[in-house]
């Protein structure tokens, strides 16, 4: 059983992952500490950028011979898989460490089993250790690697009357700064951004990280920008095909070709998922972008793309801003998605309400 100090590592552990948020995908975010033989921490670390250490190697270069003997704690089973880094089961093993405590199990096929390996190479290992407190920020990143497609999470900004725009379209701003800036912290920890065509076409939005203070972001790194245009309809103007960050457009099969020619010249990279009536294919846009490493996919995209993605049950987050105002007319939050009784309503848990500014920030978790 965990020890008092373990558990005090563990609690650490959490706290370097969660400062690691956004900076390691499409990694999970990972923290480690490593206790010397008398208890006393000895080194600690996080999961750097892709391609850089994970959380146990930075933990061990800390710790340096003091890990000898001691006891690693991490909130992800290390790794034994050697990929563009090496394993992370034969550097514990290698630096003398005796015991391993970890939180969460990993999934992945081939980075998973890491346990195992190090009992097999004698070492004392427990799992599940402050595992509930772990999850809270690995398991988006958990639900991805086992389903094999981005976790999603659908934004919105809304009044307490649930429009997301007047009657006349007018919408900005329907929060306040503080709202607004919290959705760029949200875009800062996605792999990628996704909005329909009529998004691009009323607002010429360009789904960058602009207002979110992000030192321990790789420098330059933005998420991937995805427009769900069906007819292949986005202006070559927008602001989403400039060269402030890379762009996908998921055409159908009704897409002019002429008009996706000229979007791939404009640099944009297109990618035909077509889906029933011309649409684009959900399900097979989520598979490719997890073959590009997303694993975080953030959706702010108006009522009816919302309602398509809640409809084909594709969406495991819900982050709503909800402005103290009303109108009365407009845009729902939520167009039709196929619900047609109370019985069927997808019910959510609510993680987390919180007050920015003179808003309220519900998240909730698709059960």
């Amino acid at each position: 059983m965990a020890t008092t100090a373990e558990h005090a590592a563990m609690r650490r552990a959490i706290a370097l992952a969660r400062s690691a948020l956004g900076s390691t995908n499409p990694n999970p975010a990972v923290g480690a500490v490593v206790l010397d033989s008398d208890g006393a921490v000895a080194g600690e670390g996080r999961t750097q950028r892709a391609g850089d250490n994970h959380a146990e190697i930075e933990a061990l270069d800390a710790a340096g011979e003091r890990a000898r003997g001691g006891v690693l704690v991490s909130t992800l089973e290390p790794c034994r898989h050697e990929g563009r880094t090496g394993a992370c089961t034969e550097a514990i093993v290698r630096a003398g460490i005796s015991r391993v405590v970890y939180a969460v199990g990993d999934p992945d096929p081939d980075a998973g089993g890491g346990a195992e390996e190090l009992r097999a190479a004698g070492l004392d290992v427990e799992a599940d250790v402050l595992a509930d407190e772990a999850l809270v920020d690995l398991a988006p990143w958990l639900l991805a690697t086992r389903r094999r497609r981005p976790h999603v999470t659908w934004k919105y900004a809304a009044t307490l009357d649930g429009r997301t725009a007047a009657a006349d379209g007018t919408s900005r701003w329907i929060t306040g700064p503080e709202s607004r800036r919290d959705v760029h912290r949200l875009r800062a920890q996605s792999d990628a951004v996704l909005v329909g065509i009529g998004t691009v076409l009323a607002d010429d939005t360009s789904l960058t990280v602009r207002d979110w203070p992000a030192p321990d972001l790789p420098a330059g790194r933005q998420p991937l920008r995805v427009v769900v245009d069906g007819k292949a309809r986005t202006p070559l103007s927008s602001l989403i095909l400039d060269d402030a960050a890379p762009t996908l457009v998921a055409v159908g099969a009704m897409a002019d070709e002429r008009r996706v020619k000229a979007l791939a010249d404009a640099g944009a990279e297109i990618v035909e998922l077509p889906g029933p009536d011309g649409r684009v294919d959900l399900g097979a846009l989520l598979a490719a972008l997890f073959d590009r490493s997303a694993r975080l996919l953030l959706v702010e995209g108006g009522a009816r793309l919302a309602s398509s993605f809640v409809r084909e049950r594709l969406v495991d987050r819900i982050v709503g801003y909800h402005a103290p105002a009303l109108l009365g007319a407009g845009p729902p939050v939520l167009a039709d998605a196929g619900i047609p009784t109370i019985g069927a309503a997808v019910r959510l848990e609510i993680c987390d309400v919180t007050q920015l500014g003179a808003d309220v920030r519900i998240t909730s978790e698709v059960r």
